[in-house]
């Protein structure tokens, strides 16, 4: 590798550590402004679910937080997951299959096939609040709206 190249990966590392180290510097941040605890296997689901950038199941995190931490329990990666979305770390989708979590906590719509269960994210400006509204009328309490558009994927269709 010339030295151009391993500088440049050098950077390239040192970005990515920078940015892992500014989400744990926020979890770490809002975890005790709740005067909750930073535990390792926060810190490392969180990880995980940024790592992974797309939308998983409680199961897929457990099977991957077990290759770090041997004794990780599915509970604590529901309870983790859950705390995550609570700190708006994580968002909680429900799309007719099992309940997906998606690193991406922003508002955004989603898609899914029909077919094939595949999920991705549709980057445009959500406006809850008619919707809000009509369930409010309703006599619901709303606590927020989920847009998920369905169809067939590229693959299948």
């Amino acid at each position: 590798m010339t030295d151009l190249a391993t500088a440049r990966s050098d950077r390239a590392g040192g970005t990515a550590a920078a940015v892992a180290e500014a989400a744990d510097a926020r979890l770490t941040a809002a975890l005790r402004e709740r005067g909750q605890r930073v535990t390792s296997q926060r810190l490392v689901i969180h990880r995980l679910l940024r790592e992974l950038d797309r939308h998983v199941t409680a199961d897929e995190v457990l099977r991957r937080a077990g290759e770090r931490l041997p004794n990780v329990s599915l509970p604590t990666v529901y309870a983790t997951l859950d705390l995550l979305t609570d700190l708006g770390l994580a968002r909680r989708v429900s799309v007719g299959g099992p309940v997906l979590y998606d690193p991406r906590p922003d508002d955004h719509a989603h898609v899914r096939c029909r077919a094939c269960g595949r999920i991705d994210d549709l980057d445009l400006t959500i406006d809850e609040t008619a919707v809000i509204k009509a369930a409010r009328a309703a006599g619901y309490a709303p606590e927020g709206a989920e847009l998920v558009v369905e169809g067939l994927c590229p693959s299948c269709s």
